[in-house]
C-alpha cells in the first residue's frame, strides 16, 4: 500500500477497497450532515443508517446497540449534543469503550503548506492528558497511521519548547514514551519530544535553534500537551491557513465521528472519509 498523503488519496484508497460498510448517524438532520451523508451513499462509499428520536438520550442509545449487535460498522454525530452521545457511548455495560481503553480524539489535516498529511491529538475529549492517556494517544495514532501506508511515521511530543521544568511536570514523561517507542512497544515508529511545533514541521527550524531530532522537521503526528493547544492549533489552521481536516474518536470499538455543529459539508464528509479509512 502506498503512503496517503491527501484525503483525495484516502477517497481513492476507501473506494478501491470496496468494503460493505454501513454508518448509523444519529439525528442527522442539519444540512451539513445530511449533505455529508449524502454524497457518501451517491458515490457508494457506504450504506447509511438513520437513528432519529426526539428524545436524544433515547436516539444514542439505539445507535449504539447497533453497534454492538454488529449492525453497523461506523457511528456519526448528527444535531445531538456530545455529552449525550458520550454518555452511550461510556456506558459500562451497554457501551463502546471497552475495559482499560482510553477515549481520545484523532485529527487529521491537510494543509495546503505542508506536503503530508498532519495528524495531531487531542482537540475534543481529554482536557488534560494523564501520563497512560497520552501514551495511548501515541498507540492510536501510529497504528492508524500504519493503516494509512505510513510505515513508520514521525511521531513529536509537543511542548513550547525543548526542555521542560517544574511547571510542566508532563514533559517528564516524554522521555518513557519514547523509552517505550525505542523498545518497539508501539510498533514501526520514531517520537521524539519536546519540540515546538514549528521545530516538529520544519527542518529549517531546527537548524536556526541548533539543535537535532530524529524527526528531521518532518512530522506525522503532533501530540499536543493538552486540549487547550490542540483547540487552538486546530482552529488557527482552519481559519487562518485554509486547512482540511476530519477527527474521529479513537479507543472506541468502531471509529465514532462526533463533528462540531459549526463544521463544513466538506470536513463531515472528510471525517467519514477518515473513519471509513481506519476499518
Amino acid at each position: 500500500m502506498k503512503t496517503i498523503s491527501t484525503f483525495h488519496e484516502i477517497h481513492q484508497y476507501v473506494t478501491e477497497t470496496h468494503k460493505q460498510l454501513r454508518i448509523v448517524a444519529v439525528n442527522a438532520i442539519d444540512e451539513a450532515t445530511k449533505e455529508a451523508l449524502r454524497l457518501v451513499v451517491d458515490t457508494h462509499l457506504a450504506e447509511v443508517i438513520h437513528i432519529d428520536d426526539a428524545l436524544p438520550e433515547r436516539a444514542a442509545e439505539k445507535a449504539v446497540a447497533l453497534i454492538r449487535r454488529g449492525d453497523a460498522d461506523v457511528l456519526m454525530k448528527g444535531l445531538i449534543g456530545t455529552d449525550i452521545l458520550l454518555r452511550a457511548i461510556l456506558n459500562k455495560v451497554s457501551g463502546l469503550l471497552p475495559e482499560g481503553q482510553v477515549l481520545t480524539h484523532l485529527s487529521v489535516a491537510e494543509i495546503p503548506t505542508y506536503p503530508k498529511l498532519l495528524f495531531f491529538t487531542d482537540v475534543a475529549v481529554i482536557p488534560y492528558p494523564t501520563q497512560k492517556q497520552r501514551t495511548e494517544q501515541v498507540r492510536y495514532a501510529v497504528n492508524i497511521c500504519h493503516k494509512l501506508g505510513i510505515r513508520e511515521p514521525r511521531i513529536a511530543l509537543i511542548h513550547c519548547a525543548e526542555h521542560g521544568g517544574r511547571q510542566f511536570p508532563f514533559v517528564e514523561g516524554y522521555k518513557d514514551i519514547k523509552l517505550l517507542a525505542t523498545q518497539g512497544t508501539f510498533g514501526k515508529c520514531i517520537v521524539d519530544g519536546p519540540l515546538d511545533v514549528k521545530s516538529a514541521c520544519s527542518v529549517e527550524a531546527l537548524k536556526a535553534k541548533g539543535i537535532s531530532s530524529p524527526l528531521n522537521g518532518e512530522a506525522d503526528v503532533l501530540v499536543m500537551p493538552d486540549i487547550e493547544a490542540g483547540n487552538a492549533f486546530y482552529k488557527s489552521m482552519t481559519l487562518f491557513a485554509g486547512a482540511h481536516t476530519a477527527g474521529i474518536l479513537c479507543g472506541t470499538v468502531c471509529p465514532v465521528i462526533v463533528p462540531s455543529r459549526g463544521d463544513s459539508t466538506e470536513a463531515k464528509y472528510n471525517s467519514i472519509l477518515f473513519a471509513l479509512a481506519c476499518l
